[in-house]
């Protein structure tokens, strides 16, 4: 056969091959070119959740109960199993600010952790410290102090091994896992633990509550992995006043979903905000809003805002404010007069559309299920 005819032969094969579509093996994955300044956006995943729902990001997870779900009858197989597996891989040290404390197994997890010799220390509030659940901790041989106080130790947050925190809206009891509203945050970092704990020394070691706590938070402000977050504690740290600048300072949106709301500081920054046209609306739990002294549902009726009685035949328990889609406020602070000059609190602010966007989402299932005006 001649050079020329091989040659062809050769050459037209290629010529074709070229033209046709490459295949998913030699397709190169497109690289998003990110500015040096600009940090990655989270990438949250879902989490599989038997009762409740969940998300996981670079170092925290997002937890939401779902009171909804027939399976919550169960009281098994909710956001507390996630709490649970973190505290039976704890090594060292276990801290726990409970308000109320009835998840069983979240005991038996603690006193797993003390048979394994990690250091469990426990305060709570001492009206709830005589219960059943508590008591077995005190009868296993885990210390419990009560505030022993007329304000509240209202705070809801464990500290693993000085480098996770648990917290959030959620008591560690069965109607907070099963039947109410509520949210729980996992954070795992160094710095936002090292605020937790200086706060829970400052109750179980030097024996301070309430109005005798001390503004000591070491790294307030903090940014991780590009997430702004603030942590502040109540009553030492002026939680109410960042929140009216945070709310004052809203663009375009505020959603927000309260326990209790009778802060009047709060409720005017969010009726200005309305009344400069922005959307402002919320879901307030019903019996809180029939039976609280000068609660702020009336007034933001009157004002136009949309506000709505919960849906839930438990409660609404949430803590939480949206702010432009972008900001989200939560923790264990009700948006009243007590939580800022009397109870002990945490409470968290993260910076981050994409954490917004899953609060909104929790939103939006609770203002749809609620009555409206």
């Amino acid at each position: 056969m001649p050079k020329r005819i091989v040659f062809l032969a050769l050459l037209i094969p290629l010529l074709f091959s070229s033209c046709a579509p490459p295949s998913p093996a030699d397709i190169t994955p497109r690289v998003t070119v990110v500015p040096p300044d600009t940090a990655m956006p989270p990438v949250i995943e879902p989490i599989p959740v038997h009762v409740g729902r969940g998300g996981r990001g670079p170092w925290f997870e997002i937890y939401f109960t779902d009171p909804t779900n027939p399976a919550a009858a169960q009281e098994s197989g909710g956001v507390e199993e996630a709490v649970i597996a973190s505290l039976d891989a704890a090594r060292l040290s276990v801290e726990a600010a409970f308000y109320s404390l009835s998840l069983r197994e979240v005991a038996n997890a603690l006193l797993r952790a003390r048979d394994r010799g990690v250091q469990v220390r426990v305060v709570m509030e001492s009206d709830n410290r005589d219960r059943s659940v508590p008591q077995a901790l005190i009868d296993g041989g885990i210390p419990i102090l009560g505030d022993r106080r007329e304000g509240l130790m209202h705070d809801k947050f464990i500290i693993i091994d000085r480098a996770e925190v648990w917290t959030g809206s959620m008591n560690f009891t069965v109607n907070g896992s099963y039947d109410d509203n509520n949210n729980l945050l996992h954070f795992r970092s160094v710095k936002v633990a090292e605020n937790y704990l200086v706060e829970f020394e400052e109750m179980y070691t030097d024996d301070l509550f309430g109005t005798d706590s001390i503004a000591a938070t070491p790294n307030p402000f903090l940014t991780v992995d590009g997430i702004k977050i603030e942590t502040y504690f109540s009553p030492d740290d002026g939680v109410a006043a960042r929140l009216v600048e945070l709310v004052s300072g809203a663009n375009e949106s505020i959603y927000f979903l309260a326990y209790s709301f009778t802060s009047d500081d709060i409720a005017q920054a969010m009726r200005e905000r309305h009344e400069a046209g922005l959307i402002v609306e919320g879901v307030m739990d019903k019996e809180q809003v029939s039976s609280n002294q000068g609660t702020e549902f009336d007034l933001f009726l009157q004002s136009g805002l949309d506000v709505r009685r919960d849906g839930n035949p438990g409660l609404m328990h949430h803590k939480v404010i949206i702010i432009d889609r972008r900001i989200v406020i939560t923790g264990s602070y009700n948006f009243t007069g007590s939580a800022e000059d009397r109870n002990d609190e945490n409470l968290v602010i993260l910076f981050d559309p994409f954490i917004a966007d899953w609060f909104f989402a929790e939103f939006d299932r609770v203002f749809t299920a609620a009555e409206k005006p």
